[in-house]
């Protein structure tokens, strides 16, 4: 069996309208429609690939997001171009930011429900493929 591709990620947000205005403004991802599953949530186009928010239901536990800073925590990865930027405008909108720099390419943040995202600009020290 071979896959095609990673078709979507989703996570698990508490309060859809200010995951929106994380993902939609200020990481200016486009919002694309999503069926009315009865459950608030959010659907973005980021690249190929889409990013699914699901806010369960009150009392539904869904699990935590990752305690620490790692690379070895669960977390989404956008590609970016200027790691300064990013970084200015994440910390920006009161989002603290956590990374190696722009010399390795590779920044981490939290959502405001605390997922793990990781920006990170190829042809840095980290992120490009051999031969890059």
């Amino acid at each position: 069996m071979k896959t095609r591709g990673l078709h979507h990620a989703s996570l698990i947000v508490r309060d859809t309208a200010r995951s929106r205005r994380f993902y939609g403004d200020l990481l200016g991802l486009e919002e694309i429609a999503r069926p009315d599953f009865g459950i608030p949530g959010a659907w973005y186009q980021a690249g190929s690939v889409q990013l699914h928010l699901v806010e369960p239901p009150q009392g539904v536990d869904s699990g935590s997001p990752p305690g620490d800073f790692t690379v070895l925590a669960a977390h989404l990865a956008f590609e970016i171009e200027d790691c300064d930027a990013v970084a200015d405008a994440v910390e920006g909108a009161g989002f603290s930011v956590v990374g190696r720099g722009s010399a390795s390419g590779q920044l981490f943040a939290r959502d405001p429900d605390g997922n793990l995202v990781e920006f990170i600009r190829p042809g840095g020290e980290l992120g490009s493929l051999p031969g890059d």
